[in-house]
């Protein structure tokens, strides 16, 4: 069965994001007071599995080993499909 999977990394709490703070200052010099500004990744894909347990699972495994460092980042799984 073929399940779509949305994987949504960010980094976690206390850990410096200077791409989030970049854009709070450029949107502050077009006046725009903006403040906790946090950026996140959405990785999408397809992935067969034989349920939406074993697609877990194995879109888990891939979280650990390469989509994120989970040292540093938090991530969410979504998966949807049959």
């Amino acid at each position: 069965m073929n399940f779509n999977v949305e994987v949504k990394t960010s980094l976690k709490k206390g850990m410096l994001n200077p791409e989030a703070s970049t854009i709070e200052k450029a949107l502050a010099l077009l006046n725009y007071e903006v403040k906790n500004t946090q950026t996140i990744n959405i990785i999408k894909f397809t992935i067969d599995a034989s349920d939406k347990e074993e697609a877990l699972k194995q879109v888990d495994e891939m979280c650990q080993k390469l989509l994120c460092n989970p040292v540093i980042h938090d991530y969410e799984i979504i998966i949807s499909g049959e």
